[in-house]
Formats: C-alpha cells, sequence, structure tokens
C-alpha cells in the first residue's frame, strides 16, 4: 500500500473564476469528508487571483483515484473543467 501525494497548481480561465471561488469552500469540504483523504489544500494565489496552489494527500491509491472519479462529476469539476492543471502525482511507499 502506498499514500499518494498530489501537489501543483491550476489556472482558471478569468471567464470562471468567479464561479469557482464561489464553489471553493464547497469543494473542500466535499473532499475532506472522504474517506482516505489526509489532507487537502486548495488556496488562491496571492499574487495571481487566477492561480490555485493544490496540496492533496489520501492513504492509497484507490482513494486518489475515487476522489479523481467524484470530482469529474461535481460542481466543482464542472466550474474547473478549463482550468489547466499543472500537478505531480507521488506514490510514496508506507
Amino acid at each position: 500500500m502506498s499514500k499518494v501525494v498530489l501537489m501543483g497548481h491550476i489556472i482558471v480561465p478569468r471567464s470562471s473564476l468567479a464561479a469557482v471561488i464561489a464553489e471553493l469552500d464547497n469543494h473542500i469540504a466535499q473532499t475532506l469528508q472522504e474517506p482516505g483523504c489526509l489532507v487537502f489544500d486548495v488556496k488562491q494565489d496571492k499574487y495571481q487571483s487566477n492561480r490555485f496552489n493544490v496540496y492533496e494527500e489520501f492513504v492509497d491509491n484507490d482513494a486518489f483515484e475515487a476522489h479523481q472519479i467524484r470530482v469529474r462529476k461535481s460542481l466543482w469539476g464542472i466550474l474547473s473543467a478549463k482550468a489547466e492543471r499543472h500537478y505531480q502525482v507521488i506514490r510514496e511507499a508506507l
């Protein structure tokens, strides 16, 4: 079993920015309730308003994949669909 860590950022199109910001707290709350979520941190960058810095930890790949599936179907997934994603995913052996 290995923990999965995702880190990086997204760049949200300016046309979607207000809606993404409005949904962010809900997205964080829903993710933190997911089984296997250890850490989930998404913060708007203080210098570039359409950039959101992301850090996630999940207990294993199954929890991580379940999160990815849920997000794609969620309001957040719809609102952020056009965002550029710049992520690194690391699988750490426990």
